[in-house]
């Protein structure tokens, strides 16, 4: 991290050794698929595998990853995270979404995946366009939260916005699969989140700097 990033308030959460501001989702330690490799914060799904979150909540925040996808790879970054024990990440916090697009529109179709696609907030906001670079190849997620106002980046371009607490977005949480489930969205300050959807996947350069 530069200097000049340090002075706006940015911070590690991963430096490229050390894993110590993560652990799991209802867990006390890291689950042990995800490790510190060659500089990477590598998850390699096996036995013992889950979704991680940040030691610290957040409210308003900047945050931003580096990562690298590998073929057929599905994972997300989640924000607003509350740990719920019946309740699996994914049903309680909003999902950046990190995919494999060129993959799983081939299998599906690009309208069945239609709000599933890297940069989209996952089941409620499709982005305008593809700005994912190949497979294999480093991509930078930015997720900026301030005041209720939630804008996804992926590669420096804005992929959707949305205002929380606004009909509008209620409204797609109705017509979507979080509908059954009251908590979705609902925390105001929260946990971020790395998903473990059985694939592997690579971060580096994790930062967050509170607004």
């Amino acid at each position: 991290m530069t200097a000049t990033e340090q002075s706006e308030g940015w911070e590690l959460l991963f430096d490229g050794t050390s894993t110590s501001l993560w652990r799991g989702y209802n867990r006390d330690t890291l689950p042990i698929t995800w490790q510190a490799q060659d500089g990477k914060f590598s998850l390699l799904p096996g036995e013992g595998s889950g979704d991680i979150i940040t030691k610290e909540k957040y409210s308003n925040f900047e945050f931003q990853t580096d990562f690298m996808l590998t073929d057929s790879a599905n994972s997300g970054i989640l924000y607003f995270v509350k740990e719920e024990a019946d309740k699996t990440i994914w049903q309680n916090a909003p999902e950046y979404q990190l995919l494999d697009d060129a993959t799983y529109i081939q299998m599906y179709g690009a309208e069945q995946m239609k709000k599933h696609l890297t940069g989209d907030n996952y089941d409620l906001q499709s982005a305008p366009a593809s700005y994912l670079k190949p497979i294999g190849t480093w991509n930078t997620a930015k997720i900026v939260v301030n005041n209720g106002k939630v804008t996804h980046y992926l590669n420096g371009n804005k992929t959707i916005e949305y205002e929380v607490n606004s009909e509008s977005f209620k409204n797609l949480v109705a017509n979507s699969k979080f509908k059954e489930y009251p908590n979705f969205a609902q925390a105001k300050e929260g946990y971020i989140g790395l998903q473990d959807h059985g694939h592997p996947i690579y971060f580096k350069n994790i930062k967050v700097r509170k607004l």
